[in-house]
Formats: structure tokens, C-alpha cells, sequence
């Protein structure tokens, strides 16, 4: 079995920026560069036949590439628990597009469209399960620099769940053009 999804990988001056920004939060586990994506689908675990069906219909995604910025900070909580911290990107219209592109050629070979509602970010920290409540954020974490990167491919990528956190191989590039 296989642990899929599609991202798309951020460009190195925008990266650096990330990785630069790693400290600051007591029990915050800070994604390494090579853990740096914008996820515009999850996919799950799926068989190798199923696999190569995803690889094929991605390669009929036609999209311009995308030039995004960092523009925001924001969280997820899981039952009032803060479960990540991420940093957005603008505009979201153009991610939405390739958003939906990708849902459509999955739905092609049987991948049911995610029903979640989508928000164009990029994971920077994870916290442990019942992390307590953060105390406010440091100044330079609220209002991160809005660097602007140009995105020309999107990638399918497999997740390996590891203790130390999640590794990350890609399958296949795509061209955005």
C-alpha cells in the first residue's frame, strides 16, 4: 500500500524563510525543509494498481504555473488542542484552480473528491496530541514576510509516518506551464 498526496513544493527562497522562523514555541516540532508542502490533495493509502492510475491521470493536469506569496500565520486544533501551525499563501483563487484540476483527474480513476474545504497553506510546526493551549505568539511568528515564489511543477508525493515525523518521497513531478 501506498500513502499518497499531491503538493506542491515551495520554491528555496521561500523554504529558507520557513525554516528560519523554527523556534519559539515550547513542544512545537518544526518541519525540516525536505517537509515543506503546499498540499492541494491527500489521497490515502491505495494499492499499486490504483497508484499508477493517480500517476497517469495527473500527467492530464493543465495548468499555468503559479507565482504565490506567504502572506498570513494560522492554526489547526483538533478538540480545542492546537494540532498545527501554518503559513498561507495568496492568491488563493490560482491554488484553488489546480486545486480542482487535481480533483477532477483523480475523480477519473475512481478518487472521490476530498469534501473537506480547502485553505491554500503550508504546514511549518506540528504539536503532540493534547499539546496545552499556546501562550500568544512570538511578534516575528504573527506577521511572516510576504516572499513571493514562482511554482512550476506540482508533485505526487508518498508519506512514510515515522516517530519523528512524517518523510517524504516524490513519485512524479508535473509541469505547470
Amino acid at each position: 500500500m501506498f500513502r499518497l498526496f499531491v503538493a506542491l513544493r515551495p520554491p528555496p527562497v521561500m523554504r529558507n524563510v520557513l525554516v528560519i522562523r523554527n523556534a519559539g514555541l515550547d513542544r512545537a516540532r518544526w518541519q525540516t525543509d525536505d517537509q515543506l508542502h503546499l498540499t492541494l490533495r491527500f489521497i490515502g493509502e491505495i494499492d499499486r494498481h490504483r497508484a499508477n492510475d493517480v500517476v497517469a491521470a495527473l500527467g492530464s493536469v493543465h495548468h499555468p504555473a503559479l507565482a504565490l506569496k506567504l502572506d498570513g500565520l494560522g492554526c489547526f486544533d483538533k478538540a480545542g488542542h492546537i494540532d498545527s501551525l501554518w503559513v498561507g499563501v495568496t492568491p488563493h483563487d490560482e491554488v484553488r484552480s489546480l486545486h480542482n484540476a487535481v480533483d477532477r483527474a483523480l475523480a477519473r480513476v475512481g478518487i472521490a473528491p476530498d469534501r473537506r474545504a480547502f485553505l491554500p497553506h503550508i504546514t511549518i510546526a506540528r504539536f503532540p496530541r493534547r499539546a496545552a493551549p499556546m501562550a500568544p505568539l512570538p511578534p516575528d511568528l504573527i506577521a511572516p514576510p510576504q516572499v513571493e515564489g514562482r511554482f512550476d511543477s506540482f508533485c505526487l508525493y508518498e508519506s512514510d509516518l515515522g516517530a519523528t515525523g512524517s518523510a517524504y518521497t516524490v513519485i512524479e513531478r508535473y509541469p505547470l506551464t
